[in-house]
């Protein structure tokens, strides 16, 4: 066990770095890594602990970039709807609600390059209705990162100010989640020390991807998030259909 918590701690590493420069991706490469070590029921919740450090890590490194009102439009309906998503969790058929996002994340590269080319911008009103939806969903399943990308970068937010304020909307959701959570019982203290230490491998990729993004032009930034997609919607789509 703990040569294996040593493995998850260095793919914590990379996944903390990865989702640093794209906004997305920890939970997609770490859960797996996750669910073999712990299993599947300590892995939800010491992954959703983890996030919130990630989140917070990200929050920190891009402080100065923050859109606040589209934080405050987004979290103001995402927290409250991430609680009621986690309290209707066992409700609901995962592998369906899995394969489901699978194909919205794919469908979205197309989606996402047509609205830029139209030129759209989404207001503070889209950011609000959003929040709803993706914070509901958000307290269903571990991972709706790479929706809220499209979303964000259609508002008009790119590199460090898209990277802080959709890590700031989600922080707020994640805490939604790890509170339902906690006063369901599924958020054992054993669970969120694991939470907080395998969280300190993300927060240092976090640090370590910001020396990258102030490199990239927001072109390949974009380009970098379409690939990202494409692998999410994939792995998604993967796990509803083949997983035990």
């Amino acid at each position: 066990m703990p040569f294996d918590f040593a493995l998850v701690l260095v793919l914590g590493l990379v996944a903390g770095t990865l989702g640093g420069i794209v906004g997305f991706g920890t939970s997609i490469m770490l859960m797996p890594a996750l669910v073999l070590v712990f299993g599947p029921r300590e892995a939800v919740p010491i992954m959703a602990i983890a996030s919130i450090m990630a989140n917070a890590s990200r929050v920190v490194a891009w402080w100065r970039e923050v859109d606040w009102k589209a934080v405050a439009a987004y979290s103001v309906t995402g927290a409250p709807a991430a609680a009621l998503g986690a309290a209707t969790l066992l409700a609901l058929p995962s592998r369906a609600v899995e394969a489901a996002l699978g194909v919205f994340f794919i469908v979205m590269i197309p989606v996402r390059r047509w609205m830029a080319r139209q030129q759209w911008r989404l207001s503070l009103g889209h950011m609000a209705l959003l929040g709803a939806v993706i914070g509901f969903l958000t307290g269903i399943v571990v991972s709706t990162g790479p929706i809220n990308a499209p979303f964000f970068l259609a508002y008009g937010l790119v590199k460090g100010a898209y990277l802080g304020t959709e890590a700031l909307g989600s922080l707020a959701v994640y805490l939604a989640k790890a509170v339902a959570f906690r006063s369901l019982g599924a958020l054992p203290l054993d669970a969120v020390g694991k939470g907080l230490v395998i969280g300190s491998s993300l927060v240092a990729g976090a640090f370590i991807a910001k020396r990258y993004v102030r490199q990239l032009d927001p072109q390949r930034f974009r380009l970098l998030m379409d690939g990202l997609l494409g692998v999410a919607g994939a792995t998604m789509l993967w796990a509803a259909l083949f997983k035990a």
